[in-house]
Formats: structure tokens, sequence, C-alpha cells
């Protein structure tokens, strides 16, 4: 019995190796078949086979052009060497040329490379380069005719780069702490290299990290008023453990290597114990306000610049001698008894006329637009005193004998009102939490929206109009008219997309472009058609709310507004006031011929008045608009012409278009409340609305247009291009773009909508820097000798001069 099993068990493992060593033989067959024949001078035949005359991928091995460890972000290069079966060199064709992939072994990405036959006698050596961005483990495979060669596949560790301080970063950190003095108080700070790759560089040596704290409203550096200590924690963290051992507010700085790190200015107010006992119960009292006591000081005779906030005491040492004096009159001025009334959602400031009735002076949202700034003690009556400004109305100058414990509630609150991070992804998560929580007892049925798709603005107002805020939370099931198809989600998408192009595109005239370029942004349209009605702009609103709504869902309900809104317009969503740094990125061709121009040049004999022009189409002039009462005769000086530059931003970016403005905010508002917006700046609004503006590589290479150049440019330069362009971040590439088109950000269309279309050129230098013609979209690249040589040059391009413009 024992004998018959043996014997059934030795013929099934002869059977086994009988049948590998068929299958190998066959694939060995059927490479020599397969490829042979590609190769001059060679003949498939068995003489050949028998003599070893045929490609054989185990006879082949690979060399490494670098040392392990190695770090991400360089150009890499390995050699495939291909022999025969009987060792001879393998002669290479570009017909033929082992298949090679090179992936990351974590992440769904693989690694883009550039294969180059080296012309050496034998002609049998493929020389790859690639480079990689992202650390980790990576898998090399190298295959010929079915088999793989030597060793392959290989696997290759990439380690991240050296820290870079801009990419560090605390995580769920506040701009402001409030601190009990001498508890501790742990930051978690997460080290990172320059492509975004977490590094434990930083974990060896985590004394690299030093902290300096200065009292605000005190010169000097507070020294021996706090304790740190600092340990490696869990997932490549480093944990700074801070405690404070006096009261006051301070201004905090982190660094790294001396470098202070992306999120590392921060204030903090440190409280007594019963002072943070007062605060505890202020804040733990929800929805019931809390007075405070103080004054109320004079307006500084100083301008104030709106839109710009003095962030620290180091700002009074840049004024001028004579400005200071008069801010410290202004300061000796008899100031106003006022009370300071504080709920989760505003500061009030209000006196009492005749001691009983109220009257409110000033209110201030809780948002993270209201900032303050901490001030010296008041000469008068030696109260520690600050300043409030939101940038929506003129900053005002405040005293308190509580001023820190206001500060701490007001703090507080805004860290409730924010969900206690400002990082922008912790900002998202508690804002779409917070959404879906006001409109969670809104059923999410299914409600048909019926709609012609070549009058689709008509047909979506119709199909609409009598839709509630509650209906508008529900899910739509889009159908186009005469077009057979269930929405599962494809219809709804594309109904989004269409209506967002029919709202924002500038040929249906409700917004406009302050240039003539497709490239610029959007903004309303102060001078719209009269059968343009404007509740128009309450359907854009609805509209804009509607894909906020449904990506607080998740899941395949994401929706993006598909539009590039201008700054300032996005600043009066959020309720923001305008000053004349929008024109840069709204208006920039205004920016470079007016604005700039009276920022650097002595406008005292220029005739500029405090009014603004207003030309009709044809060239003639309309009507003159005061910017403050009597400003045609009020002239403008180097002293006021800040002044003048914000009163014409506010004129012309907000006041123009309030109306449209206001109905916007109106539909909007139905669905997304405005102190949900208020948490993100203009910035962060964008992202939120719009996404991060993704640039497809497969777009890019799609659609631009090589001109010139020689076999070699086109042939070699134009691959190793490509090869380096895929292995770009999207930073880089918004750089790559930035750096030729003159913007960061793609029009609505992608690629095929830049017009001219996006250039390459064929430089007739050699090996020097790429250059680019921003008014034409065109990228100068010369010639290089290398795959090396030409990643160097590129990233040293965009990365040193993707700003600002010349002449060559």
């Amino acid at each position: 019995m024992f004998y018959i099993i043996g014997s059934i068990t030795g013929l099934m493992c002869v059977l086994l190796i009988t049948i590998k060593f068929l299958c190998e033989l066959s694939s060995r067959v059927f490479t020599f078949w397969h490829h042979e024949g590609r190769t001059r001078g060679t003949d498939r035949n068995i003489y050949n086979y028998v003599r070893g005359k045929y490609l054989d991928p185990h006879s082949c091995y690979v060399s490494w052009d670098w040392k392990e460890p190695c770090e991400v972000g360089q150009s890499l290069c390995f050699h495939v060497h291909l022999f025969y079966r009987n060792g001879d060199p393998f002669p290479v064709s570009s017909a033929f040329i082992p298949k090679i992939r090179i992936s990351h072994t974590e992440l769904d990405m693989e690694v883009p490379f550039t294969v180059e036959i080296l012309q050496d006698s034998a002609r049998n050596v493929v020389k790859v380069e690639f480079t990689v961005r992202k650390s980790g483990s990576y898998q090399i495979s190298i295959n010929i005719g079915g088999l793989n060669i030597a060793l392959s596949p290989y696997h290759k560790y990439f380690s991240p780069g050296s820290v870079v301080p801009a990419k560090t970063h605390i995580i769920s950190h506040f701009s402001t702490l409030v601190l009990k003095c001498g508890e501790q108080h742990t930051l978690q700070i997460v080290p990172r290299d320059q492509y975004g790759n977490q590094t434990n560089d930083s974990l060896k040596d985590p004394e690299t990290y030093t902290l300096t704290l200065s009292e605000l409203g005190v010169v000097g550096v507070a020294d021996g008023c706090f304790q740190i200590s600092l340990c490696n924690g869990s997932q490549n963290r480093v944990l700074l453990h801070l405690a404070l051992l006096q009261t006051g507010c301070f201004q905090a700085t982190l660094r790294f290597q001396g470098q202070p790190i992306s999120n590392g200015h921060f204030q903090i107010i440190v409280l007594n114990d019963s002072e943070k006992a007062i605060v505890d119960n202020y804040v733990s009292r929800s929805g019931v306000g809390v007075f405070f006591e103080g004054y109320l000081y004079p307006p500084s005779n100083l301008t104030n610049i709106p839109g710009q906030r003095r962030l620290s005491s180091t700002s009074h040492e840049e004024e001028s001698e004579s400005n200071a004096d008069a801010h410290t009159v202004d300061r000796m001025k008899k100031p106003k008894k006022v009370y300071f009334y504080m709920t989760p959602k505003q500061l009030s400031v209000k006196e009492f006329y005749l001691r009983i009735i109220p009257w409110r002076l000033f209110t201030f949202r809780v948002c993270p637009g209201t900032k303050f700034l901490y001030l010296p003690p008041d000469p008068l009556h030696g109260l520690l005193s600050l300043q409030v400004d939101d940038g929506l109305q003129p900053p005002i100058e405040i005293s308190c004998k509580d001023r820190n414990i206001m500060a701490a509630t007001f703090t507080r609150f805004l860290h409730l009102n924010i969900g206690g991070s400002e990082t922008f992804q912790d900002k998202v998560t508690f804002f779409q939490k917070e959404l879906r929580q006001i409109h969670c007892k809104k059923t999410r049925c299914k409600i048909a929206l019926k709609v012609n798709r070549h009058l689709l603005l008509e047909s979506s107002l119709k199909a609409t109009r009598n839709f509630s805020s509650s209906d508008w939370c529900k899910n739509f099931e889009v159908i186009f008219q005469e077009e057979e198809a269930l929405d599962w989600g494809g219809p709804r998408r594309e109904w989004f997309e269409l209506i967002c192009k029919v709202l924002f595109d500038t040929s249906n005239q409700l917004f406009v472009r302050f240039s003539d370029s497709n490239q610029g942004l959007v903004h309303p349209n102060s001078s719209r058609p009269p059968n343009l009605r404007v509740k128009l702009y309450e359907f854009a609103g609805r509209v804009v709310g509607k894909c906020l709504f449904e990506s607080s869902q998740g899941g395949g309900y994401e929706q993006l507004v598909k539009a590039r809104f201008t700054r300032s317009f996005l600043a009066q969503i959020i309720g923001l006031r305008m000053h004349y740094k929008f024109f840069e990125t709204d208006d920039p061709d205004f920016f470079q011929s007016k604005v700039q121009y009276i920022l650097s040049h002595d406008v005292t004999d220029s005739g500029l008045c405090f009014a603004e022009e207003k030309y009709g189409r044809a060239g003639q002039l309309e009507k003159i608009v005061d910017l403050i009462q009597g400003g045609s005769q009020v002239p403008v000086t180097n002293e006021n012409k800040v002044y003048y530059l914000n009163l014409l931003a506010q004129h012309r970016l907000s006041n123009q278009v309030r109306e449209e403005v206001e109905h916007f905010l109106k539909g909007l508002n139905e669905l997304v409340p405005d102190n949900l917006l208020g948490i993100f700046d203009e910035n962060e609004l964008e992202l939120l609305m719009c996404g991060t503006g993704h640039i497809a590589v497969q777009d890019f290479q799609a659609h631009a247009v090589v001109i010139g150049g020689s076999w070699h440019f086109r042939e070699k330069v134009m691959n190793w291009f490509w090869a380096i362009v895929c292995s770009f971040t999207q930073e880089e590439l918004a750089r790559l773009l930035q750096f030729t088109t003159g913007s960061s950000q793609l029009p609505p269309g992608g690629f095929t909508s830049l017009s001219p279309s996006f250039q390459i050129i064929g430089s007739p230098t050699h090996g020097t820097l790429p250059t680019a013609h921003t008014c034409f979209n065109q990228l100068c690249l010369p010639s290089y000798d290398s795959y090396e040589q030409m990643h160097k040059m590129l990233k040293l391009a965009i990365n040193e001069g993707f700003e600002g413009f010349g002449m060559l």
C-alpha cells in the first residue's frame, strides 16, 4: 500500500517537473521565434537555437546607477544589459524594447520613464531614466517575451528627503491658544520634505526645533516665562510639550533649524486659575451673552488700509516718528465709556445714553476674519488695550480691565464655531458635518428635474421655480427631454456641469471678465442686459449652494462648481471689505496701468480726485461718481493715495455689483448659512467650491503644440520633457503653467480652452534655462544632452522664475 502511494507521488513529481520544463522550453522558443527576426542579420532556425543564438531573459542583468538608500526627487537611471543564451551581446533595435514597469507597491501609481538605446559597439544596453516624488517601496519589473529577466521584479525603497520647514506643520492647530498658567500643552508636529512626504530626519534630533516667545504689546523676548520639552511620537511626529509660567498674551514662533514652519506663528493667551474658571463658565452658558466694561478710543489720524492688518507690535517700529506722535496724541484724547456684549456669534460695542438707553456702535462677527491686535496699556487708565478689525469696517481701539478674559472668551467661541482647528481640511470636515446637521430633518428622497438640453437655463429655471429649500436638498433625478436614460448619477453630474457653464460663461453676460482673455476670472456683470433679471443671480447662488450641500453628503455625490471667480467676489461672499490689492488678481491690466503707477509715483500734480468717471460703450462720458462726499473737489495726494485706491476698489469691485451680489447670497444662504461660509478665507472658499484645479497631464499632452526643433529635439528632448512632466506634483504642474501662461489655473475647459494654445518651441540655445512668453503661452525649450540635465534646468526655471515679467 505504501509502495503504491510512493510510486504515485514520484510519478506526480516527475510529471510536474516535465510540465514545468515544457512551459519553460515553449516560452524560450516563443521568445526566440518572436523577437530574433526583428534583429538585423539573425535568422530564426533550429541551428541558432541549438547553439544558443537567442535572447535569454535569464542571461540578462540590470545595473543600478544609484547608491541605496536613495532620496526622492533625484533623477535616477538604471541600465538593462541584454545577452544571447551563449553569452554574446544581444543587439537592441527600436522595434524591440523590453517591457518595463515601475510602480509604487502601496499606492496605485505608476512612474513614467524614458528609454534610450546606448550607441556603443554592442548596442545591447538599454538606459532607463525616471524620477520619483512619493517615498516608499517601488517594484521595477523588466519582462522579455513573457519572462522576467534575472531577478525581476526588483524592489527598491526611496526614502523621504530632508525636512522643509515650509511643508512642516502642526496638526489640529489653531492660530490662538488659550492656556492655563503652568499647565502643559502638547503640539503635534509632522515633519515633511518638499514633496509632502512624512520624514523622520527630525525625529533623530528633535532639539532642532526652537520656540521663541514675545509678550504682545511689550518690547523684547519673554525669556524664562516658558518651559518646553521635545520627544518623538508615533506616526513620524514630534511632540512639543509647552508650559507657560506667567499670564499675558504672547506671540509664539516655532522654527526648524532657524526657519519658521508653515503654521508656526501663533498667539497664546495665558490665564491664571480664576480667569480660566471664568472663561470656562462663560463658554458653558450656551446662548447666554456676557458683558465687559471698558473704553472706546476715537479713530486715529493714521490712515488705516482696509484689508491690511498689523500682525505684531513690530509694525510700530516701521511707522514714521510723526505718525507715532500723532497716534500717541490720539490715545491721550478722552475715550468713551462703553460695554462689550459677547455671544457665541458676535461681539457688540454699546454705549448707554442717560445710563439707561443702549446704543449699538459696532458689531463684529465671531469668525476667523475678525482679528485682534494686542496693544500696550492705554496712557490714561493703564488698562490693557487691543485693536479689533474684521476687514468690513474701520478698525477700532478699545481698552478693558478684563482684556485677556474677553479675548480668551472670544477665542473659545471661535474654536467652537469652526470645529477647534484652523487647518483647511479640518474646517472642511467641520463645515460638511454642520451642513448635514442643519438639513438633517429634510428628506433625501428623489425629485424629478425635467430639462431641455438646448434651453438648459430657461428649462431649469422653470423646473425649479416652485422649489422650496427642502426640495433643493432632495436628490435630483435629472431627465433630459427627448433622451432615454435612467439617472444613476451620470445625467445629474452632467446637468451640474452644464448649468455651471451656462451661468458662469461670460457669453451669457451674467458674469464678465475684466480682461479680454478667456483665462480671466469671472465677476458679476454690473452692466448686464435688461432681459437678464436679477433673479438669475439667486438661481446661481442656489446652484452653488446645492453643489456644496451635495459635496457634504460624501461618496459619489461630490459636485464642484465649474467656474473661476474673482477674489473680490469670493471675499464679498464671506463678508470681507474691498481693498486695492484685489485688482492684482482680478484685473491685472488695470493694476499694472493705474494702481501700480499711483503707488510708485508722485501723484501731487496728477489731477486725480476722489471721483470715478464712467464711460459708455461709445467712449462718451456718462457720469462722475464721487467716492466720498464732494469727492470731485478733493485732490489725491501722496498721503491719501492708498485711501483713494481702496475707495476705488470698493466702488469698482463691490458697489457697482451690490444688487447682484445680494441676490446671489440670498440664493446661496438658503442652503448654506453665512456663518458657516465665514470660517474660510477667500482662497479656501475657492478650494471648497471649485476644487484644487487638477491639471491632467494627458490633457496637457493632447493639446500642447510643438513647434520647430531638430530631430534630436522632437525625438529625445520632448520624450524627456513629457516623462519629467508626468513625474511632477500638482504644485509643480501649477508652477509650470504659471511660468508659461502667467496663471497657475486653467480655464474651465482645460488646455483646450487656452487661447492661444500652449506652445512648446525648440530654442536654438543648448543646455540653458528654459524661457517663456506668457503673452503667447509659449515655452521655449533649449536642447539638452541628458534627461538629468533637462530635469535640473526645468525645475530651476519653474521654481525660481514662475512669477514676474521680463523682456528678452
